[in-house]
């Protein structure tokens, strides 16, 4: 158990059995897993592309990524059966609290022009979808390799069952969420 998870046991738990008035510790949220994709869009035929991808998901994640391919064949976007057209790694256990921690303490406070992130990315479910134009901020890159940026999607699934359960478990884990302005 890493020290951000075990925080989470004895610090975050017990706020937010107080903040979300649960009574048993087994029903307050937790993260399941967090997926982090890629989408290559315009590298589609680009086999160098795909593998800096690959070996960036692969630095980043310490885990190796698996290729998504296309179901069907669509003309218009010159898609055809099989291609790649993402590249994606579910982490599950400490390599998913060990993303999170340095997610939180390293690498969002590293992009540029950083004001918090926005409260917009969560679904009904709780579960937070987060976009980074650049991947360069995570401390594993270094800024002199890189030849071509791409960004990519981090998706958190939790168990909570509502947007505000997962709010308040992101923001009790240290998640920056900017104050939005409401109209």
């Amino acid at each position: 158990m890493n020290s951000f998870q075990k925080q989470y046991k004895e610090k975050i738990v017990p706020a937010l059995k107080e903040k979300l008035d649960i009574k048993n510790t087994l029903a307050v949220p937790t993260i399941e897993k967090v997926v982090i994709n890629v989408g290559v869009g315009s590298g589609l035929k680009d086999k160098e592309f795909i593998k800096a991808v690959k070996k960036t998901l692969e630095r980043i994640s310490g885990q190796k990524p698996v290729e998504a391919l296309a179901r069907k064949s669509i003309s218009n976007f010159k898609i055809r059966d099989g291609m790649v057209v993402g590249i994606k790694v579910c982490l599950r256990g400490d390599r998913m609290w060990d993303f999170i921690e340095k997610l939180v303490k390293v690498t969002l406070p590293r992009v540029r022009d950083f004001r918090g992130i926005s409260t917009k990315g969560f679904d009904q479910e709780g579960n937070y979808s987060l976009g980074l134009k650049e991947y360069i901020s995570f401390p594993e890159i270094d800024q002199d390799e890189v030849e071509r940026l791409h960004g990519l999607q981090v998706n958190i699934t939790t168990t909570s069952e509502t947007k505000e359960s997962g709010l308040a478990l992101l923001t009790e884990l240290g998640f920056p969420f900017k104050t939005e302005k409401t109209k």
